[in-house]
């Protein structure tokens, strides 16, 4: 956990330094390409796993749920925050 948390500030002290670069408008393109590599090396870890392959039906079921219930909460949470937070209020003159 110390690890991840000192990579990610180390990215922002980084990141503040460089900001003024050209070239680091080009990170978000980056970002995009490297999450799509680890989204692809995690489905290829997960189909060469011969213990998820043979329980997908029992275990997809219980995925799809979770799945659905975490997204419906952020859904729910973020339309809380943002109705609470920056949604402009009519005043009454």
């Amino acid at each position: 956990m110390l690890t991840i948390f000192l990579a990610i500030v180390s990215g922002m002290a980084v990141g503040y330094i460089a900001r003024n670069i050209p070239a680091t408008r080009y990170t978000g393109k980056i970002i995009g390409v490297l999450i799509a590599l680890l989204l692809f090396s995690l489905g290829l870890s997960v189909g060469t796993n011969e213990q998820v392959i043979t329980n997908f039906r029992f275990i997809g079921l219980d995925a799809f749920v979770i799945a659905a219930a975490a997204t419906l909460g952020s859904v729910l949470c973020a339309a809380w925050v943002y109705r609470k937070f920056f949604q402009k209020k009519d005043k009454e003159s």
